[in-house]
């Protein structure tokens, strides 16, 4: 099953997808084509017989379903609120129940005693660009339904080996624990899909590291690609909490349909532990991104400081040039201007020149206080 997924950056919403259409001025824009669901079941008979059957809608499913004891049945479906809730409603499950958990932030987890609904995260990552779309699990005493859009490709493998495992399952086992080890196996593998997209970002990690090494990288792309992978991070990390969530709900909210073996709720605690590792490996991933911030905040300040030194000399050497030229000039400017007058006239020039440059001086110095504020120490 080839799959993408859904475009549900923050919050679960309602998407449609809409294939790109041309405008004509004798035909209307056409409606998004939408795709019907896709199934594959793998039932476990009473003799103990697994089967594996796929349909493309859930009524094609209901007597497989009904002369079994434990099955699962994946759907691929184009419009998650509105198949979901179709099929959860033809398989047995609360109308509402979809509804209820798409309501999450990224994830959620609703118990309804004879029925649970789980809502978990699954990320998607593409170079530095990550997006989250949602999983949702549906429980109920014999069956565990998984709906996914068809743009996210998940519990691939799982399908492979399903039939094989609810075999292996012994008959003398519980029937809440067979159901328990069966949603742990689908969220294990949810995890292990979203945990590997960490690599990726490791790897535009050494690829960043590698451009802070050249001198000559441009500080706007550098800054650009490490925001961008902070916010990756981030967004995944946000993913990770969530998903602790739902485990810790499963593993200490004592629901009905959840095993109460000890043995059997340790694998769920094993799940608990594995999340707990990602959070740590992406927060230490984190930590090294800081570094790099600081590292290019460093090289900031030497690209500055190089420059304000240039600036300086410049300045002290338009300095000399200003004075060696100014001080001539002014000299002859004012013997200049005093030739040919008499004592009288020189006198008055000279005291209106004294007079001139005395205000101009004050009026210069006022206006510096008034308009430009400067402390007396630094802040």
């Amino acid at each position: 099953m080839g799959q993408k997924d859904i475009d549900t950056p923050h919050k679960v919403t309602k998407v449609i997808i809409e294939p790109k259409t041309e405008k004509t001025s004798e035909k209307p824009e056409s409606r998004p084509l939408e795709v019907g669901p896709r199934a594959i079941c793998v039932a476990l008979a009473p003799n103990g017989k697994a089967i594996k059957v796929t349909a493309n809608n859930p009524a094609e499913l209901i007597s497989t379903l009904q002369s079994s004891t434990l099955a699962w049945v994946n759907f691929v479906v184009s419009d998650l609120e509105k198949d979901g809730t179709e099929i959860a409603v033809k398989l047995g499950y609360s109308e509402s129940l979809v509804r209820t958990i798409l309501k999450g932030y990224y994830a959620s987890f609703e118990d309804r005693d004879t029925e649970i609904g789980i809502m978990v995260p699954a990320v998607k990552i593409s170079g530095l660009e990550i997006e989250s779309f949602p999983l949702l699990v549906l429980v109920r005493k014999d069956l565990i339904v998984t709906i996914h859009s068809s743009e996210v490709e998940r519990l691939v493998l799982f399908s492979r080996y399903a039939d094989g495992l609810i075999r292996k399952l012994p008959p003398t086992m519980p029937q809440l624990d067979k159901l328990t080890l069966m949603l742990v196996r689908i969220l294990d593998e949810n995890n292990t899909h979203n945990f590997e997209h960490l690599r990726e970002i490791e790897e535009q990690a050494d690829a960043m590291s590698k451009m802070l090494l050249d001198p000559s990288a441009g500080r706007m792309e550098v800054g650009r690609n490490i925001y961008q992978m902070k916010h990756a991070l981030i967004t995944y990390l946000n993913n990770l909490w969530r998903t602790l969530d739902v485990l810790n709900s499963l593993r200490f909210g004592d629901a009905q349909l959840v095993s109460d073996d000890p043995k059997t709720l340790a694998r769920v605690g094993l799940l608990v532990e594995d999340v707990n590792r990602q959070i740590a490996l992406s927060e230490h991933m984190s930590e090294v991104l800081a570094s790099g911030l600081e590292v290019l905040q460093a090289l900031y300040n030497n690209q500055l400081q190089v420059m304000n030194n240039r600036f300086a000399l410049t300045m002290t050497w338009l300095t000399i040039l200003g004075t060696a030229v100014l001080v001539p000039n002014t000299l002859a400017t004012i013997f200049g201007s005093m030739a040919g007058l008499s004592s009288s006239e020189l006198f008055f020039y000279l005291f209106i020149l004294t007079i001139s440059t005395v205000n101009a001086t004050v009026l210069a110095w006022w206006w510096v206080m008034r308009k430009v504020h400067i402390t007396k120490s630094p802040m």
